[in-house]
This record gives C-alpha cells, structure tokens and sequence, in this order.
C-alpha cells in the first residue's frame, strides 16, 4: 500500500519528499539515495536530487510507494 502524502502548494523536491515522508533521516541521506540511484519517479530512476514533483506522481524508494496528492484531496 502506498503512503499517500499531500503536496502544499503546486511542487515539493524530491529529497525533501524523502525527509518529510520519514524514509531518510536528512537531507544528505536523501542525495545519496538519488546517487546511489535508489529513487524512482514514475517507473523511472531519477537522478535530479531536487526533482520538483507535483500531484499525481509516484514516488519508489526502499521498497516503500509514496502517492503524491493535492493538499485537502481525498
């Protein structure tokens, strides 16, 4: 089951999505994660650290699915 996270305002970094979803404990963490390519967006590695993401994408790291929302969705 994926952890549904709501997005405040149109974007949020993708190593800040890692902190802020509790999957890494910094923000270093979360750069070497990228680095390590352990992240993927979409199906798909990301290298970008600072992705913007935004509502309705999917997020894959360590064997845990993030679903990014509209803050107040559903």
């Amino acid at each position: 089951m994926a952890i549904r996270f709501e997005v405040r305002g149109e974007y949020i970094q993708l190593d800040q999505l890692l902190k802020a979803a509790g999957l890494v404990d910094s923000g270093g963490a979360a750069h070497a994660a990228v680095d390590d390519g352990l992240v993927q967006v979409d199906g798909r590695p990301e290298s970008r650290k600072r992705a913007k993401l935004r509502p309705g994408q999917r997020v894959s790291f360590a064997s845990e699915a993030i679903e990014l929302v509209a803050e107040g969705a559903e």
